[in-house]
């Protein structure tokens, strides 16, 4: 696996002097993501946890149900970058080709437009969560992560996704360069680590568009916090999932959004 990090040795210019100084700058690199031997995507990723990654975009994307839908999962190095092959049940690759078949038949860019809007906005099922959490526990757990971003220390380039248990314990971490991938990586390795999201919240060190929302109520996690802004399409899908969205969750304080199911004490 490529290393998440490359060394440079950049100019370094303030108005009083410049000098040359050792820098690490994060890693990007082309993932091709092939189901069944049939090409689906490139992503641009960073080059680690791949495979939660992987397992987390196939959820996320509609593509699987489970994990039970993967009957094989292998990463390889290719030109340029590294290629996911995964082999998935017949259901689920039917259910996929009739999709790329049903774009490709279209020859109307409307037509076209609105069979992709549906995929996009996929119907949300309602989240099946008892969880109730105190609002101290969350903003204590967000000023917490930034201690374990790791890659992110080093470059100031990566995003991080973090599942939080109720009590405000930080039980998992992953960055990317992209911050739609740090979340399907957490989803992805909660999958693989059978850890129940139900249990817990997320917290994104990022905006909070309405895939983030998406994302978290496809896997069925009941709380999402993100550090920075969001939208009013997120906040509809929040209410409809009965997903707490909150934004803004900085040094001051937290905006509490939208908690449909009064689950923040």
């Amino acid at each position: 696996m490529d290393s998440p990090t490359k060394t440079y040795n950049p100019r370094i210019w303030r108005p009083e002097k410049s000098w040359v100084e050792e820098r690490l700058v994060a890693s990007e690199i082309p993932l091709a993501l092939e189901y069944n031997c049939i090409s689906h995507a490139v992503m641009m990723v960073s080059p680690i946890d791949i495979k939660d990654f992987t397992l987390g975009f196939s959820l996320t994307e509609g593509i699987i149900d489970s994990l039970d839908d993967v009957m094989d999962l292998n990463v390889a190095p290719a030109d340029k970058g590294f290629i996911a092959s995964l082999e998935i049940t017949p259901d689920c690759f039917n259910r996929l080709d009739q999709f790329k078949r049903t774009l490709a038949g279209r020859t109307g860019c409307g037509l076209c437009g609105v069979d992709r809007l549906d995929h996009a906005i996929r119907p949300l099922n309602p989240i099946k969560s008892n969880l109730n959490v105190k609002a101290d526990v969350i903003f204590a757990s967000m000023k917490m992560l930034s201690d374990q971003q790791v890659q992110n220390k080093k470059t100031g380039a990566l995003h991080a996704a973090a599942f939080v248990s109720g009590k405000g314990e930080i039980l998992t971490v992953r960055e990317d360069i992209g911050r739609h991938n740090a979340l399907d990586k957490l989803i992805g390795h909660m999958m693989r680590e059978q850890i129940n999201p139900a249990e817990g919240f997320a917290l994104i060190t990022s905006r909070c568009s309405f895939e983030m929302v998406h994302k978290c109520a496809t896997f069925g996690i009941p709380v999402l916090a993100a550090v920075s802004a969001t939208t009013d399409l997120a906040l509809k899908l929040a209410e409809e999932s009965g997903l707490s969205l909150i934004a803004f969750t900085r040094r001051e304080g937290m905006n509490i959004y939208c908690d449909p199911k009064k689950r923040i004490l």
